[in-house]
């Protein structure tokens, strides 16, 4: 995998913090902008047309489901990966039927993200391991 641009949304800034540097450990990833509510997500998802988008789903002004609609249209290229303390079976089923290529639970990010980041850049999909007897339910 060469260089792979990364937006990184969430509204709590000490958790976005902590996932930009994990994402700058790795030498193939660049954190290319954040956006702490959904409006500012799509716009910088417009303006830097990242590989990858790491979205939460509960975000204010427009929740990360919306936003990801919208920047399937403005952003067709990039790649939604949810990252989102909610693991709720119809909000995970949701943010799938809308595009995204995967879902991490945030208790999951330390140990799962750079796989999923991985898979999804291939183009595939990737569930946190919480979330896969969820999914099929």
């Amino acid at each position: 995998m060469g260089l792979c641009t990364v937006l990184v949304v969430d509204d709590f800034e000490a958790f976005r913090q902590t996932v930009c540097s994990m994402l700058q450990e790795a030498a193939q990833l660049c954190v290319v902008g954040q956006a702490c509510d959904g409006l500012e997500a799509v716009q910088k998802a417009e303006e830097y047309q990242p590989d990858v988008i790491l979205l939460d789903v509960g975000l204010p002004k427009l929740n990360g489901i919306d936003a990801a609609r919208q920047m399937s249209v403005v952003a067709p290229r990039s790649k939604v990966l949810f990252l989102s303390q909610n693991g709720d079976p119809h909000i995970v089923k949701s943010a799938l039927g809308n595009g995204a290529y995967g879902y991490v639970l945030k208790s999951d990010a330390k140990h799962q993200l750079s796989l999923a980041l991985a898979t999804v850049v291939r183009g595939e999909k990737f569930l946190s391991k919480q979330i896969i007897p969820l999914a099929h339910a």
